[in-house]
């Protein structure tokens, strides 16, 4: 029997009881499935490409970056499934609610914080928002960097949590993050709710993907992503292990909602030695 094996990055220790309950979960329905987990999303990128797994469950810059890989290489990388919640996401930019900043142009010449500097959510999209808005990073303004945990791409989000209690005590003039994050940090405490405000939202992007490459058995692959697609919130097998991965359905893959972020590591130049160097 052939081993459908999955790629992952252990962003916290969730993540193997995750996958250790899709891999009993897959088992009693004929696929043999496996995982093998990376400490960064850059080394799971070049396990990829040597053959380690078949499939990758990739954050979007990590997506990205096997775009472009392959085609530095003339191979074909796909994104076969996602989140219902890896799709039309956008990010914020928050100021406190007293603050004399109502417009976008009004952060010239202050200060923006951000999550990690590799997070496409709470760093590379909104930076590039306002870039494209007018007002150059580094130079129209001064980038606070919160870098937790480089090479998770964001996925732990004590950087964006770092950038909200800046802003809240004055470090900062705004900071950036994920709207879900926003409302989480509300909750907690982070960002009191009415002591904050939203100066700005990006526009709707999408987050992580199950990407395969050219040259991976269709026949497991065509299985796995049927088993993911049927898999139902409303099952309490599955339920427990999908509220884990933060979702309730799992969609096809598409690649039409990666568009800022392909535009931000232009911008930012993000992943030009990675490429070149694996390539």
């Amino acid at each position: 029997m052939s081993t459908l094996m999955l790629g992952a990055v252990a962003y916290d220790p969730k993540v193997v009881t995750i996958w250790e309950g899709f891999r009993t979960w897959f088992a009693t329905r004929g696929l043999d499935f496996d995982f093998v987990l990376y400490s960064n999303y850059e080394a799971q990128v070049a396990g990829h490409f040597a053959g380690h797994f078949a499939v990758a469950w990739n954050s979007p810059l990590a997506w990205v970056q096997t775009e472009r890989v392959a085609a530095e290489r003339g191979r074909r990388a796909r994104a076969v499934a996602m989140r219902d919640t890896d799709q039309d996401l956008t990010s914020v930019i928050v100021v406190r609610a007293d603050s004399d900043i109502q417009r976008v142009e009004d952060l010239r010449g202050r200060v923006v914080a951000v999550g990690a500097a590799d997070s496409p959510q709470a760093t590379l999209i909104p930076l590039n928002h306002l870039r494209e808005a007018g007002l150059e990073p580094g130079r129209d303004f001064e980038v606070q960097r919160h870098d937790a945990l480089l090479g998770k791409h964001g996925d732990h989000i004590g950087g964006e949590r770092e950038a909200a209690k800046a802003v809240m005590v004055g470090a900062c003039d705004a900071a950036c993050m994920i709207d879900s994050n926003h409302l989480a940090f509300g909750a907690e405490g982070s960002l009191p709710v009415g002591r904050s405000r939203i100066l700005a939202t990006t526009a709707p992007y999408d987050h992580c993907c199950f990407t395969v490459l050219d040259g991976v058995d269709e026949d497991l692959l065509e299985r796995f992503v049927e088993l993911l697609l049927g898999q139902s919130y409303s099952d309490p097998e599955i339920r427990s292990l999908l509220d884990l991965e933060g979702l309730r359905a799992w969609r096809p893959g598409r690649v039409s909602g990666f568009a800022q972020l392909r535009r931000a590591v232009d911008a930012f130049g993000t992943i030009e030695e990675f490429v070149k160097d694996l390539a």
